[in-house]
Formats: C-alpha cells, structure tokens, sequence
C-alpha cells in the first residue's frame, strides 16, 4: 500500500473521528451570540417537523431589502432548528408568510399567527417582518408549538440605540472588549463582515440605532474624507433597520470650518452647521442626527460663549430640521460648582424646560452621578414635563467590574426604569416619547463583548428597550436559552445567578447606598482613601463623607438639599434615615457608624455583612456554575469559570482595602467571628495598573 493512499486513509479516519464527537465536545468562541439556532430536540423538534415549515415568500426580484434579509434569517433559522442545512419539503408543508411589501420600512410593529396550518407575519412596513422573524425564531427556539404562536407587539419607544464610544484609530473608551469594531482607515473601499453581523445581532433585539463615535468627539466626523466612510457604513446597515448617528464636537466651525468662532448665535456659525449637515444628508438621507457632549468634563459647549445648553442645541437642531435629531447629553458638572454633583444637571437643564426645540432630546443618564453599581434614578426624569428624555445607560461595565466580573444589568435598568417619578408616572414612561441609548460593550474580540455573560447586557438592553415591562428574569432566561442551553435543568440554575449578580456587586464595591468608591482613572478596583485630586467630585471620599463620628453624604435639608429636587411623594420615602431603604441610605444621609439598622445591627455591622454577602454570593456563583459544565461546550465553559475565579479574587480584594480604609477612619475593631483583611491598608494603596484598559 503506496503512502498516500496510507496518509488518506489517516486523514479520512481522523475526520470520522472528530464528526463522531458529540456536540457538546465542540468548542464555541461566542460569537453566534444568542443566534445560534441550535437544534431542537424531543417533543419541540417532533411539533416543528411535524408543522414542516416551508418559507412562503421566498427571496425573489425585486423584494425590499429589510424583506430579503428577514426571508433570508427564517430559512437559516428554520433549517437550523431542524437541524439540517438544507432540506425538502415534505408532504403537507405548513407556510410561513412574509405580509409585509410596503417599501416604507415602518416603526417595526407585526404580528404573528398561526391558523390553518400557516404562520403568518405581518405589519405595516418592511421591519415588521425583519423584527417578526427574529421574534418567531426566538419562540421557537424558546421550544414554542408553532401551531398555537399569536404575537401582537409594537415598539414601546422610538429609538432604541447605542453609543460606540470609539475613536477614528480604533480605541475604545471604557472599552474592555478588543478594538472598535469600526475599521475607518479601510472604509469606504472595505466594509468588514462584523458590521453586517453586528446590525443582525441589533435588529435580532429591535435595536434601531447607533451612534459610530465617542462624546468626546473628533471633529474629523464632519469632514469631506469622512462622509464616504459613514455612508458606506450607512447602507450596509439600512435593510437591518439602524439609522447612523454621529457625535460632533461643538467647536467644529472653529477646529475644521476656520471660523473665528463656535458661537451658536453667530449666523456664520448656523450656517458652517447647516452645510455640514447638508452634506452628509445628501449621501445619507436616513442620517439619524448628531449627539452632543457639551461644557461637561472639559468638552466645549455653549457656555463658552455665555448661551444656554438651549441656544446650543436649537442651532444644531435647526441645521438638521426634520430629517432628524439632536440628542444633548445632560451629563453636566462643573468644578467651579460647590454645589452636590448630583444636583448640578437639574440645576442647569430644569430652567430650560420648554425651551428646547421640537428635534431635540435631552439624554440623561438613569442615575444623577455616573453609571454606579446603584443609584436612585435621575431627579430629571419627570421634572422637565415640556422636554423630550431620553434614558442613558451603560452596557460596558466601566464601574461594575469591567469585562471579568458577571454582573447582569437587567435589575439595574429595571430599577430606574420602574421607579414612579411622581405624577408622571414612571421613569419608562417618561422616556417613552423619545428612547433609550446604551453604552455599547462591543468591540473586536471574538466573542463581542470581553466575556460570554457581557453578551447577556447588550441582549438585555435591546429587549428593555422594546419593551421596558419585560422581567429581568424572562429576559435571563431567553438569552441564556439561546445562547447556552435550553435544558430547563440548566436554566433553573442560571437563571437565578444571573439576577443575584447585580446585588453581589453592589455588596462588595458600594454597599448601602456608598457610591463611585472605585480607583480614579482607570475605575478598576478600590480606592475610597483617593482624595488629592484637583477636583473634589473626582475623589471617592467626596462621596463617602466618612470620619470618626459617621458615614455617607447628606442630601436632606440639613446637607445639600438633593431630596428637594425630587416629587414630594418620592422624596419622601428617602427622608428619614430610619425609614429609607438601607440600599440608599448611605446615598442620602450621613449616620454614626452606631446608627441601627433593620437588621438589628449597628451600621459597622451590617456594612461588614454587606461586604461578606457580595463576596458568598460570587463564590456561589462559581459554584453554581461548576455544576453547570455537562450543558456548556468547553470554550465558553473555561472562559466563564476563569473569570468568576478572577471576580472572587477581586470581590475579596474590594472587601478588604474597603474595611481597612474605614477601620482606619472610624477606629472601630472588627465584630466577633469577622475575618480581617488580608493585606494592611498601605499595601492597597501601592496597587498600581498601569496596563488597565479602556482609559
């Protein structure tokens, strides 16, 4: 026997062998996300043959593009589900219909029903089957009898977005997930496939925007070269329904226009603005707007020149028009202002209430200080009734671990988005007219977002989005479903950790109502004793106020008077430090470290309880998921329990250097039986990170 025939031989049997390993031996690097379509299984795949789908409205000539990317992902979907890759239909096939031909691409609103052996998605535009398939797709994937679906859903907002905080070269701040996706130096002649799959994986969750670029934005956005580039960006994303949106800097005229001059009243300047604007309408007619950061963290803006965040916004806002909008970040503080940091944006931006033009949204952050592990939502919200809102959240994790600690956000998000600002209703309510944005965790690792479970972020904030009434724990368990395992075994499991992950680290970094604790800079770990820097809002014990006597910071009438800046009805329920929520409390009153709590114990106490909680709570965590390795594929398995080591490492690390800064203000020994830190306080000093990432 010649050698080659022997070398095919061993070649051939080594393939038998590996297409003989079963499923779960084959690693995934996540970046299917939760499209993964995975095979039905047991009675689910008996009603799905047994219905024996066949695709209707096949792709055809002349069919609108959102309609030909949604017949596209039913026929993937479906022959995934199945568990083949290409098939026949059967006797008796039962149609899936596309209804919807309008050229128009419509709000996203469908229905889906079955009867008469038929599925059929309809609505009033072109998204209405985009969004309908990846919602039918999802319930059958969800193990849904595709003989009984009947859907009705409608936007609860209209837009729905995310803000890259990406610059031209491809950094990303806050970034913690690889480069930006967004590759501008080949753009226009080169358009990467991740930006297709990265508007499949938005419309998949009814996102319908994104925002290319950081607040603190480069001028060279609204350039010539640049125009192009976001055009051919445009269009690949038009048929998956997102709209490009970009942030520009308010002193362009000046940077790039060679006016003397941002002034937003110069008619000069309104008319460099409008050109601009022109210009990138005529390449891209759906253009979504402009974001703007402005007179907030050293960013110009309009006082510059002594005008109103009103007057700045109204000039852009006109050179856009109808085509769109102008969203102004109410992210605002000053360190000329003595006042309490949470009070300045309502300061600033509640006089203007009314003032702003129809095409402007003012995008205010879901809590009055900057993306905590808890905060009470914005004072804002429901106090500006003549001004659109719009929620801001973040979806990398800049204060909650960065990429390696698994904390699920939906509880966050549900928390400010559910709480009743007064006799507007709720939060959700009030943002309704305008939308959501969230700061995006994508980035060019392999699996999207720094870890797997960061993935869980980016899917929850899509589905809030479309539907703020959704559970944190429906929404767990769909994307866990589709991105691990169906097995109702495994989501009895993890679906649990998920929810109690956002309590963990709130227990083990700000604990009863503590806030912005982390190490300035980089945010990565621990730094309460930082109080040197220039600008006191910066420093972490601004926010602690802690001394011998007491902790926390005082915003009642006797301290900076915060509370008034909510509806009586709610400020109300944070008044009396007796009757706040300990979950607040630290937020709104400064108490003795003796102050007792509903527990029954003194505050140290329950503090130092609070520390232990959040580091039992991740170590359960690891646990739970160790028992969870016969449902994972060994890739994501490894990664995931890589990074839960690490979080347990780290949830000890901030339960430590926290207890030895405060045991070194308050004097106080430690309660009977509480284990001490394990380093002196001076070691937690020395830590230095150099290499963090996404400064």
């Amino acid at each position: 026997m010649g050698r080659g025939v022997v070398n095919r031989l061993m070649a051939l049997a080594a393939a038998l062998a590996v297409a003989a390993l079963p499923l779960t031996a084959r690693a995934e690097d996540g970046y299917r996300l939760w499209l993964r379509y995975a095979p039905l299984e047991g009675k689910e795949l008996a009603r799905l043959e047994s219905f024996n789908p066949r695709l209707a409205s096949v792709v055809r000539d002349g069919m609108e593009p959102s309609q030909r990317v949604a017949a596209g992902e039913l026929q993937v979907g479906l022959n995934s589900l199945l568990g083949v890759t290409s098939r026949k239909v059967g006797q008796n096939p039962g149609d899936v219909v596309l209804a919807c031909d309008q050229p128009r691409l419509g709000d996203g609103s469908f229905t889906i029903k079955a009867e008469h052996h038929a599925i059929r998605i309809a609505g009033p535009g072109q998204l209405s089957c985009l969004y309908g398939v990846f919602a039918l797709l999802r319930e059958l994937s969800l193990g849904a009898d595709p003989n009984t679906i009947d859907l009705a859903e409608h936007p609860a907002m209209p837009l729905r977005m995310l803000d890259h905080w990406d610059d031209p070269n491809g950094y990303v701040l806050r970034g913690y997930s690889g480069r930006s996706i967004f590759d501008w130096w080949k753009l226009p002649e080169h358009l990467d496939q991740r930006l297709i799959d990265y508007a499949r994986a938005d419309a998949s969750i009814g996102i319908n925007g994104a925002v290319v670029n950081s607040v603190n934005a480069s001028p060279l956005f609204l350039t010539d070269r640049y125009i192009p580039k976001l055009k051919r960006v445009a269009d690949a994303w038009r048929p998956y329904g997102i709209r490009l949106y970009i942030s520009v800097r308010f002193s362009a005229p000046k940077e790039i226009g060679g006016l003397p001059t941002a002034d937003p009243l110069d008619p000069a300047v309104q008319a460099w603005w409008k050109a601009r604007a022109d210009a990138l309408y005529a390449a891209i007619p759906d253009f979504g707007g402009f974001l703007v950061k402005a007179n907030s963290e050293g960013e110009p803006g309009p006082q510059d020149y002594h005008r109103s965040h009103a007057e700045g916004a109204n000039a852009l806002a006109r050179a856009v028009g109808d085509r769109g909008v102008v969203i102004w970040r109410a992210f605002v503080y000053s360190a000329e202002d003595k006042t309490d940091r949470a009070m300045q944006a309502y300061n600033e931006f509640v006089p203007l209430d009314g003032k702003f033009d129809r095409n402007v949204i003012l995008q205010v952050k879901n809590g009055p200080i900057d993306f905590q592990p808890r905060e009470p939502f914005h004072p804002l919200f429901g106090a500006m009734p003549h001004t659109r809102l719009m929620f801001e959240g973040q979806i990398t994790k800049e204060y909650l671990g960065q990429a390696t600690h698994l904390v699920y956000l939906a509880p966050l998000w549900k928390e400010a988005l559910d709480w009743r600002t007064g006799p507007d209703g709720t939060v959700a309510q009030v943002i309704a007219p305008a939308g959501m944005a969230g700061v995006a965790n994508t980035g060019s690792d392999r699996d999207w977002s720094g870890s797997h479970f960061n993935q869980a972020n980016w899917y929850t904030f899509g589905r809030l989005a479309w539907d703020p009434s959704l559970s944190s724990e429906r929404i767990a368990r769909e994307w866990a479903a589709q991105t691990f395992s169906r097995d109702p075994a495994f989501l009895a499991k993890v679906v649990p950790m998920m929810i109690a992950s956002r309590q963990a680290v709130v227990d083990y970094m700000t604990p009863l109502g503590l806030a912005h604790q982390m190490a300035t800079g980089h945010h990565y770990g621990p730094g309460p004793w930082v109080c040197d820097l220039q600008r006191p809002e910066w420093n972490p014990c601004y926010y602690a106020r802690a001394d011998k006597d007491g902790i926390g910071f005082d915003r009642t009438a006797k301290g900076s008077n915060a509370l008034s800046q909510y509806a009586p009805s709610v400020a109300a329920r944070w008044s009396d430090p007796r009757a706040t929520d300990p979950d607040y409390l630290l937020w709104f009153h400064h108490v003795p470290w003796d102050f007792p709590m509903p527990s029954g114990k003194p505050l140290w106490n329950e503090l130092i309880a609070r520390y232990d909680r959040g580091v039992a709570t991740v170590d359960a965590m690891a646990q739970t998921w160790a028992s969870l390795q016969a449902y994972v594929d060994p890739e994501r398995f490894q990664d995931t329990a890589d990074y839960l080591r690490i979080q347990g490492q780290e949830a000890r690390w901030w339960r430590d250097a926290s207890i030895a800064y405060w045991q070194s203000v308050n004097h106080l020994p430690l309660p009977a039986g509480v284990r001490p830190p394990e380093h002196t306080l001076p070691y937690y000093k020395s830590l230095s990170f150099p290499e963090a990432p996404g400064q």
